[in-house]
């Protein structure tokens, strides 16, 4: 048997319902229900109430759940997918064009973040400026520990200006 929406949910020219229910965007997204809840509740998504008072979604908050699933997994903070969100129309279909300028806009932060992990990669199993001095080559690279006093954290390992980073 398969899943229609009932008749009272509006339907596309195809016959596909043009809106889901939270189950729905939760099966389609493989993000939990109280995950969405929780982004309607930020202001990432949004839904409509049915007369029963039942949320339903527009079909394109499945991209916005992906975009905002794939930035947190790339270590983007809630905060930035949020501010990158508001500038998308809240309640209708970003175009083509509305979702390209957001990518435009984040290239060079996501530049900075993919810099980051590839010097993550490359350097993990070396001296990263920590003050641990537990690998061999933390007395060649970080002797006594001098890299204390350019201030905490992994001082070898860090992009850019310490400010920069989290």
């Amino acid at each position: 048997m398969s899943a229609r929406a009932p008749s009272c949910f509006p339907k596309n020219s195809a016959g596909i319902s043009s809106t889901l229910s939270v189950g729905e965007v939760a099966r389609r997204s493989a993000v939990a229900v109280s995950t969405l809840h929780f982004y309607e509740a930020r202001g990432l998504i949004s839904a409509q109430r049915t007369a029963g008072n039942q949320r339903r979604y527009a079909r394109d908050v499945l991209r916005r759940v992906a975009f905002i699933r794939v930035a947190q997994r790339v270590g983007i903070s809630l905060a930035a997918i949020e501010a990158a969100l508001a500038t998308l129309p809240a309640h209708a279909a970003p175009t083509r064009a509305e979702w390209a300028r957001l990518s435009v806009g984040w290239r060079a932060e996501l530049d900075r973040h993919m810099a980051q992990i590839r010097k993550l990669r490359e350097t993990l199993d070396d001296c990263i400026g920590c003050g641990c001095l537990s690998i061999d080559k933390c007395r060649l690279r970080n002797p006594l520990d001098k890299l204390a006093a350019q201030g905490p954290g992994p001082q070898r390992l860090w992009l850019g200006s310490r400010r920069e980073n989290p």
